[in-house]
């Protein structure tokens, strides 16, 4: 959804209709300024949220009030949900939480934001407010707190992760010293988070088309050993699809399972995490591949060629059929051989044989084997 999309999308518009002096703020500005995809709509509004509950119900909308303590309730327009916020100030923080208070300044809720880029807020007719010059620094790639870099960081150290987000995907300056020195000089602050926000951070850093610059800059600060020490090799992500699972494999320097623990990889993520590890190198002929292929999901080995920097393995991969062992044990009992255990240990000799021929002998070759095989079993079972 684009800026011009979003400025006349219907569901929005009924939200407008009931909230004329809302406005859109944050990431849906951003990256409608920026020429891309916008993806979820939040916006604010100097009403209080019991105000903002009852206008909407009586606009017929459905209203769920997903955080009220923080002025947050959520309008559900044709099954889409939308945030609506109202204008707040930090009383206190701790690094972690904050208690706000509700006002009506638009730059003071503004002021309280992260960076400059997701300060600003648009109208229902694409007026931008910009109080802190996020245009600006937007065209020019520059990620840049809103005031004072160090007591934005230790209002939520989560910020420090933050920013190198948003530098993966904006950024093309260098961060000026005194931002350096304030994201160094937090480290110790990213002990107090939760891991599961940590690791949601250094999930969409790693989403980012090209994180690498981004990644370096937090291994040369200390950020990146603090956060993740087990995932040390940056220089591994070069020329990686965009995957976060595969681009921490391939940074891997420590206990795979370990990290998935640490950081509460989801069972999805943690699993696929270890097979790509656990997956065979993706090397060799297409007779060996095959063979991998016979014992080994292709998805998990064309993932595995991305860690083995094997494009021309990944292309044969990915044009061949997965090689099917076309015998089962009926077969081996139609040879005369008894059920039990001679009838599993044939069929994995003679499965052995078709592996080592690469896989492609077909059934009546692998019954012909087999035959020859349960003959050699039945005369030694005459001696």
């Amino acid at each position: 959804m684009t800026r011009a999309d979003f400025l006349t999308d219907p569901a929005l518009a009924r939200i407008w209709d009931a909230l004329p002096h809302a406005r859109v703020v944050g990431g849906a500005v951003r990256d409608a300024l920026a020429g891309r995809p916008v993806a979820d709509l939040d916006l604010a509004t100097p009403d209080p949220p019991n105000a903002v509950t009852q206008t909407l119900k009586r606009a017929g909308l459905k209203v769920v009030p997903t955080g009220l303590s923080h002025g947050t309730v959520t309008a559900v327009v044709d099954g889409r949900g939308f945030e609506v916020t109202t204008l707040r100030r930090d009383i206190e923080t701790d690094g972690r939480h904050a208690t706000v208070a509700f006002t009506t300044d638009w730059r003071e809720d503004a002021s309280r934001r992260d960076f400059t880029i997701n300060a600003m807020s648009m109208t229902r007719d694409g007026a931008v407010f910009d109080y802190f010059d996020g245009t600006t620094d937007l065209a020019a790639g520059r990620i840049r707190f809103v005031g004072d870099a160090a007591t934005r960081i230790a209002e939520d150290y989560l910020r420090i992760l933050r920013f190198f987000r948003f530098f993966a995907r904006f950024g093309r300056m260098p961060p000026d010293p005194d931002t350096l020195t304030a994201l160094r000089t937090g480290i110790p602050g990213l002990a107090t988070l939760s891991i599961e926000r940590v690791w949601h951070e250094i999930r969409l850093i790693l989403a980012a088309p090209d994180p690498a610059n981004a990644v370096e800059l937090m291994n040369q600060l200390g950020i990146w050993q603090a956060a993740v020490p087990e995932a040390a090799a940056v220089t591994r992500l070069a020329g990686l699809p965009t995957d976060p699972v595969l681009r921490l494999a391939a940074m891997l320097t420590g206990d795979a399972l370990g990290l998935a623990t640490r950081l509460k990889l989801s069972n999805e993520d943690r699993d696929r995490l270890l097979r790509l590890l656990a997956t065979p190198h993706t090397t060799g002929s297409d007779a060996d591949l095959r063979r991998l292929l016979a014992d080994h999901h292709k998805t998990d080995l064309i993932d595995r060629t991305w860690l083995d920097a094997s494009p021309d393995a990944r292309q044969r991969l990915s044009a061949m059929t997965r090689p099917v062992f076309p015998l089962i044990g009926r077969d081996v009992v139609a040879q005369g051989i008894p059920a039990g255990p001679a009838v599993g240990a044939l069929l994995r000799t003679v499965r052995q044989w078709w592996m080592d021929g690469g896989c492609t002998a077909n059934r009546t070759a692998c019954l012909a084997e087999l035959a020859r095989l349960a003959n050699v079993t039945k005369m030694e079972g005459k001696r």
